[in-house]
């Protein structure tokens, strides 16, 4: 199948700062890939370095099966940077097809593809407007129209979302669905792990420039629910009491109990022991006659497994900042 970027043990430091220390991560053709994590992980920096904005100090990147980051590459990606270059000046059709005729579009067929996107994203009644007479997240749809008029096989969108209402980030998350669908990649950051979670194929999370975790979303989370976790509700007090020094106290069932991972409303979670099972605890919980509310094997979100293997810190964070 191919990769769209491959990033090979990459380094960029700022004076003292090391900013990216040593990642490495690659991209399949044709796949939804999130680099996330709290801000000031390193994440644009290194869509930076893949798009030849700025060079690694050590490492190596290569795009689309091969090719060196800069000219060769440049008229085959789509770059939505994190700051926003619009002309404020301009009329928002002529923005977009000015930015086509800078890939190499025709005149008149920039124009057409200028305004086939304003109708996809919608925006036709503001066509005719300057820039500046637009909402942030309109201006924001208007520079995503403008990296995507050339086509281009790989596009790279540093922190899309951000300052999108819910229902234009609904319309831009169903448009990257649309690019995959129709062959093309996406490599994007975020800190938001909602989004990462509703469109992601494939994952990595950074973290003060270290790679933290890497692999397809469903494997992760798999993964993440194979650690013998049991979330639970009791109807009751006493009920829980009732757990609590029964089968919840038997270290041959369950190694611990703690409280809900984070977002989450069950009263308790038990992590099983070497050995037990979910049915056997449910036979137990049942036999001691607790009254239970909800018995669910834990498969963690992206924003609980973010949390454990970032860390709370860091996460609190990411948060404030959204």
């Amino acid at each position: 199948m191919g990769y769209a970027v491959r990033v090979d043990q990459v380094t960029k430091r700022f004076g003292n700062h090391v900013a990216v220390d040593a990642i490495s991560f690659e991209v399949p053709r044709g796949v939804i890939y999130g680099v996330l994590g709290p801000n000031g992980a390193g994440k644009s920096t290194t869509l930076r370095m893949i798009n030849d904005i700025i060079a690694p100090d050590s490492g190596e990147i290569r795009v689309l099966d091969g090719v060196h980051p800069g000219r060769d590459a440049a008229g085959r990606i789509g770059f939505l940077p994190e700051e926003r270059g619009l002309y404020p000046k301009m009329r928002v059709t002529e923005m977009i097809a000015f930015m086509g005729e800078l890939r190499g579009l025709a005149a008149g067929d920039a124009r057409r593809r200028a305004g086939a996107w304003l109708e996809r994203l919608g925006l036709t009644q503001w066509a005719k407007n300057k820039v500046q007479d637009l909402s942030k997240g309109m201006q924001q749809k208007v520079q995503f129209a403008a990296t995507m008029i050339h086509e281009p096989e790989l596009i790279i969108l540093d922190e899309p979302w951000s300052g999108l209402d819910p229902i234009n980030a609904d319309v831009l998350r169903d448009v990257v669905k649309a690019e995959k669908a129709a062959g093309r990649t996406i490599l994007f950051s975020t800190h938001l792990m909602e989004q990462a979670e509703q469109i992601c194929d494939q994952l990595c999370i950074i973290a003060r420039g270290r790679m933290v975790l890497d692999g397809k979303l469903a494997e992760i989370k798999r993964e993440a629910a194979q650690e013998g976790r049991i979330a639970l509700g009791f109807a009751d007090a006493a009920a829980r009491q009732r757990a609590e020094d029964g089968p919840l106290a038997d270290r041959a069932l369950v190694a611990s109990v703690r409280p809900p991972r984070a977002g989450d409303h069950a009263d308790l979670e038990a992590e099983l022991a070497g050995g037990a099972d979910a049915p056997r605890l449910l036979a137990a919980l049942v036999g001691a006659g607790v009254d239970i509310r909800r018995f669910e094997v834990v498969t963690p979100t992206l924003h609980q497994i973010f949390v454990e293997r970032v860390g709370g810190d860091l996460a609190k964070i990411a948060e404030r900042h959204e």
